[in-house]
């Protein structure tokens, strides 16, 4: 038997807006059914859906953490999946790699030695204003994070986390920004 969920649990899932997936929904390019005025979603459809919509859509991305095993973690889950993915281990040279390319998504430790995540968060989005950007952090309700929010919106992902939550996360957000497109 099919495992059967809302617009809002698939929401959490994909960690797409309502909006988002209405949008998709609309556009009949999510798989879903009807049930009464009820959308639902099959989560095996969901995850052939995510798979294949996954092998035309690949991304650049820039891993900002001073951790290398994180760092290792994100290049190997992502290459593996087909994505670009450049490293850094310092602010400085995340900063530079986001002024001498174009990425599709930035993963931005918020603890970082010489320059804080919030700081470089600044810097960047003084350099690339419409670049995205998830924030990897084991503190989310620190004083930086406050700082951070002030910087515009961005994604968060909280420490702990494994390759799963890592791919997850790139596919969910490479998936809504085709579906903006």
């Amino acid at each position: 038997m099919p495992q059967l969920m809302t617009v809002e649990e698939l929401g959490r899932y994909l960690r797409f807006t309502k909006r988002t997936i209405y949008r998709l929904l609309k556009q009949g390019s999510i798989p879903a059914i009807k049930i009464g005025n009820k959308w639902r979603f099959d989560r095996e459809a969901i995850d052939k859906w995510l798979r294949h919509g996954m092998e035309e859509v690949k991304g650049r991305i820039l891993v900002i953490d001073d951790d290398e095993l994180i760092r290792s973690l994100f290049k190997e889950t992502l290459e593996g999946q087909g994505h670009t993915v450049i490293t850094a281990g310092t602010g400085a040279e995340g900063i530079e790699c986001v002024k001498r390319w174009d990425f599709d998504l930035v993963f931005l430790d918020l603890k970082l030695p010489e320059t804080d995540g919030a700081e470089l968060l600044k810097q960047m989005r003084s350099a690339k204003p419409e670049l995205p950007v998830t924030i990897i952090t084991g503190y989310p309700g620190s004083e930086m994070m406050e700082r951070a929010l002030k910087q515009g919106p961005f994604g968060v992902m909280n420490k702990p986390f494994d390759a799963s939550d890592i791919i997850t996360a790139v596919n969910s957000f490479l998936q809504a920004r085709r579906a903006r497109r």
